[in-house]
């Protein structure tokens, strides 16, 4: 009710900037800190300021070569344009009016910019940051505060603060520098009605997520990095308050991310680090728990990646990243673990992180280090491999030849609605050296293809088992679950042996139970996998979803699996129950099924073997998985 009155209010009554004079941008990168960047880090990071000097970019799935002179308020993947007005009044969750937002806000969280600018600073070639003044006064025009649909969303505007923070930060070696920024009316006008904003409406409730984290952490650097406003401290401390209550309630006790969505984990972490590199580099006081958390949450993605340092693909991913300076082929996660240890000190038994990135020494001049034995006194971080994380119901098994297999026993979601959730209770993800082998399918999208947005979040697409053709959690919508299905792990023995055992089951299907046993057996290479249904009797459907590498011969009931990694062919067999009746379903669209997205907004047919018939409860269902050599 608040904020629908502050909304109303601030239609007719917006206040003045307060006017600044004589201020500075201080919070520079330390003397040597681009001659830290990695040779080849930095000529990939050209490589992409170059493309997006002529104006090519990919946006989930949408090739754009626009971008030397863009459209701020116009989809390319529908051909619409957001209406202008006042910002409130715009509906842009409707594809039909706005056209896809997430295609549209992507390009202005400037986070192009923010590679231009890091290429301007490595190259010291003034054409990089002519453009990125060009397109911010550009922007800065066409999207005065509180019109229009870029100021519709928190999480949107936090970005784009912290992004402006690293732009003029990386050229601050730029004559123009200051004239871009604090020189100008414009600039100061825009920085704090973000701020404002941002202050006003902070997301409640459901969207206290990864939304919330977003919006703090870019107003907490903006009020740090351009702290020239009567209200900058008080904003300051708000976010920090902000940011430090909701990253402890975003994150378990082990260090994974409350959503149970892989690449919020990621996005949460780029956030937390680069709020504490601002903290840091104004000098501003940190609580240690923030530390602390950033820390479990390092430990948790060196815990669970997998021998190529690709994280599980578990619920929803949408490309979203905190801070962007690198160039395409730069590994996400291998940047994230080579912070980590800049920051915190790696642990013996981290994996080795060969890739280089430019990200990771700009943080690592700003932010103040762990000591050198990598943690205070009063930490203790885990003395060997973590396997089981029992609060986010994740196992990890694995075995020779570089075998990998996340076991999901864990809750739903996070929050009431659970938004970024999948029904895929008990499903697994197994990897043969880093290759997708059984797939979680991914995301593909989120608004305006309703079909497809069911099916990348259903049951059956998902290693697991569907009974009577529903789901086993309830769908209220595109990010919603009305009823969620419980589960519990009884048995996770990963501890190294040579037989690592799983258990989990679930109550989606009540009165029915669904249980799911999983053996590794390091000898034989050999996967096992056996589902069972207490209750009455019911129809079965039993999915393995085959990555997009993989080529499956079915016959009957076993299927040949072959591939090739690093020129070299590899194989395995795939014995399916035979209670069950088996087709192999790839790229079919009425109703989809066989479908693989890397990414958001793209999807590519990749093989689905799905087995149907029925479970009375007298025998379990046995899939074994053997790998060859």
């Amino acid at each position: 009710m608040g904020d629908a009155v502050r909304r109303r209010r601030w239609r007719s009554s917006m206040p003045d900037c307060p006017r600044v004079a004589g201020t500075r941008f201080t919070s520079v990168l330390p003397a040597g800190t681009l001659a830290a960047i990695p040779p080849d880090a930095a000529k990939r990071l050209v490589a992409e300021a170059d493309r997006l000097m002529y104006g090519h970019a990919e946006y989930f799935g949408v090739v754009r070569d626009d971008l030397a002179d863009p459209d701020w308020c116009s989809d390319p993947k529908t051909g619409r344009r957001a209406p202008a007005g006042y910002a409130f009044d715009v509906p842009y969750r409707s594809e039909d009016a706005v056209g896809d937002i997430k295609q549209i806000w992507e390009l202005s969280r400037h986070q192009y910019l923010t590679v231009l600018a890091a290429a301007y600073a490595v190259t010291g070639d003034e054409r990089y940051a002519e453009r990125v003044a060009e397109h911010l006064r550009s922007w800065w025009a066409a999207n005065p505060p509180l019109r229009g649909v870029h100021w519709t969303s928190g999480i949107e505007l936090g970005i784009r603060l912290l992004s402006w923070v690293w732009i003029r930060r990386l050229l601050d070696g730029w004559p123009g520098a200051a004239g871009l920024f604090e020189g100008n009316p414009v600039a100061v006008n825009q920085i704090w009605h973000h701020q404002r904003w941002l202050a006003a409406f902070p997301s409640r409730g459901s969207s206290a997520n990864n939304h919330v984290i977003a919006e703090t952490a870019g107003q907490f650097a903006a009020a740090c990095a351009f702290g020239w406003f009567p209200c900058s401290a008080r904003w300051r401390f708000g976010a920090l308050r902000s940011l430090e209550r909701h990253l402890r309630a975003n994150t378990f006790a082990s260090g994974l991310n409350r959503e149970l969505a892989t690449e919020y984990h990621g996005l949460v972490l780029e956030l937390g680090l680069a709020a504490v590199a601002e903290a840091d580099a104004a000098g501003v006081p940190v609580p240690e728990s923030i530390r602390l958390v950033l820390l479990r949450m390092t430990d948790a993605l060196a815990a669970v990646v997998d021998g190529r340092l690709r994280p599980p693909r578990q619920g929803d991913a949408d490309d979203g990243h905190g801070l962007v300076v690198d160039g395409t082929g730069t590994d996400r996660w291998g940047s994230l673990l080579a912070t980590g240890e800049a920051v915190f000190g790696r642990l013996a038994w981290w994996p080795e992180v060969t890739g280089t990135d430019v990200r990771t020494p700009l943080l690592a001049a700003l932010i103040r280090p762990y000591p050198k034995n990598g943690t205070p006194r009063s930490v203790a971080r885990p003395a060997g491999r973590p396997a089981h994380f029992a609060d986010a119901g994740m196992t990890i098994l694995r075995g020779p030849g570089e075998i990998w297999c996340r076991c999901d026993g864990g809750p739903h979601g996070f929050l009431s609605i659970a938004a970024h959730a999948h029904a895929d209770a008990l499903s697994v993800e197994v990897r043969h050296d880093g290759v997708d082998v059984l797939a979680d399918p991914g995301t593909f999208c989120y608004h305006g293809q309703p079909e497809w947005r069911q099916y990348f979040r259903s049951t059956l697409g998902h290693n697991t088992l569907q009974l009577d053709g529903g789901d086993q959690s309830v769908s209220g919508g595109p990010f919603l679950w009305t009823r969620q299905a419980r589960s519990r792990v009884l048995v996770a023995d990963a501890s190294g042996g040579q037989v690592a055992r799983w258990c989990a089951e679930h109550d989606g299907y009540r009165p029915s139970v669904h249980r799911r046993q999983v053996e590794l057996t390091a000898a034989s290479q050999e996967l096992r996998v056996v589902d069972e249904v207490r209750g009455p009797r019911r129809a079965v459907h039993l999915a393995f979803h085959l990555g997009p590498r993989i080529d499956a011969d079915l016959v009957g009931n076993r299927a040949a699996l072959t591939w090739t990694r690093d020129g070299e062919d590899r194989s395995a067999v795939l014995d399916l129950p035979g209670q069950l009746c088996w087709r192999a379903h790839r790229g079919e669209s009425d109703p989809p099924l066989g479908w693989y997205s890397p990414g958001f907004g793209r999807k590519e047919p990749a093989t689905t073997l799905v087995g149907t018939g029925f479970a009375d409860g007298a025998q379990g269902f046995t899939t074994v998985l053997r790998f060859r050599g």
